[in-house]
């Protein structure tokens, strides 16, 4: 009952008083994090534990019409972090809107279009294949039309494409900075393979003074089950195809990124163990380093390593991980210094 009243109280906020929700879905999760992190010429680790919290709702208003919000734990001014560190005298912690989106999807193409006004995560908003140019908590902001994904965000079978454009500043100015990004995909299968390819390409405009971005990627995977127990190979390719004449501080031997990965097991069911590995390469003007994963070598461009992951189911909707990186810079003074990583984390879905 108490649900049901938040809910409702929930909906009349967001404007749905007038309308008649069909269905209502609703989730959440609760991250604990240990975290260390020491550079090989340092004294000593920089040790801290972390919370995410994020929990949001999605309504189907009718047929053609759903909407979302998601609030969660973070700072404003950091777009690829929900966490907040354990500190500051047990105060209190920062909850913001992470996601607030409208969802159009008219009846006459089949379900299979959607225009998406407002902000939601990137993985929902794009076809990702994994964070080498957005960290996985970036929510986008902008206008979206895709085709061949579902109202939650997953690609369905077959062909997909996705054309957006998301504000990345506002500020009275003619040269207020943005991106475009258009892609196309397809998921398919053969025989007991499943496999996904695609190829995007995001126009940076005013992305800071003298210095746009132009990145054109390609991406893809391939999967199955040996012995019952599923396996998958993926990879992603993006280049900066931005003109140096244009740009006077790009380097032309640094545009290059590229990340190849495995991944065995599920950790779907208790008992469950999953693990991936992956190497990383990302040079200094191949992605915009603001939007790129923030855990590795301490986020950014200009830094190539390997990753290790773990994770076991231990009850019903309860996960352990342990994730590990190691990184260094690829040119700089400080190229021949590992940068060490690990994460351990206690997940709860609801």
């Amino acid at each position: 009952m108490k649900k049901t009243l938040f809910f409702v109280a929930l909906a009349t906020v967001m404007g749905f008083n007038n309308a008649q929700a069909v269905d209502w879905d609703w989730k959440g999760d609760v991250r604990y994090r240990y975290q260390s992190q020491i550079q090989e010429d340092a004294d000593h680790s920089r040790d801290r534990h972390r919370l995410r919290v994020r929990f949001g709702m999605n309504a189907w208003i009718n047929e053609e019409l759903s909407a979302g919000l998601r609030l969660a734990t973070g700072n404003e001014d950091d777009p690829i972090s929900r966490n907040q560190t354990l500190t500051h005298h047990f105060g209190g912690k920062n909850i913001m809107l992470d996601e607030a989106y409208i969802n159009y999807h008219p009846m006459m193409f089949c379900g299979d279009v959607n225009l998406l006004l407002g902000k939601r995560a990137t993985k929902s908003t794009l076809f990702v294949e994994d964070d080498l140019l957005w960290d996985g908590d970036l929510t986008l902001e902008g206008i979206t039309l895709q085709y061949g994904k579902d109202i939650k965000g997953k690609q369905k079978s077959g062909f997909g494409a996705i054309a957006g454009w998301y504000s990345i500043n506002e500020s009275k100015s003619e040269n207020d900075p943005y991106f475009v990004s258009l892609q196309g995909a397809y998921k398919g299968s053969a025989s007991d393979l499943k496999y996904d390819l695609g190829v995007g390409y995001h126009d940076f405009v005013h992305y800071y003074t003298d210095y746009d971005m132009n990145i054109v990627e390609f991406f893809g995977s391939i999967g199955g089950k040996v012995s019952g127990t599923p396996w998958k190979l993926y990879g992603m390719y993006a280049f900066n195809t931005a003109s140096q004449d244009d740009n006077i501080f790009i380097d032309d031997s640094e545009r290059d990124a590229y990340m190849v990965g495995v991944k065995l097991g599920k950790a779907k069911k208790p008992g469950q163990v999953e693990g991936s590995a992956e190497y990383v390469h990302i040079e200094s003007d191949a992605v915009a380093a603001e939007f790129t994963d923030s855990d590795r070598n301490g986020g950014g461009t200009n830094c190539e390593g390997f990753k290790l992951n773990a994770k076991y189911q231990l009850v019903q909707n309860m996960t352990l991980g342990v994730t590990y990186f190691n990184f260094n810079d690829i040119t700089g003074p400080d190229k021949d210094l590992t940068n060490h990583l690990l994460q351990a984390d206690v997940v709860v879905k609801f």
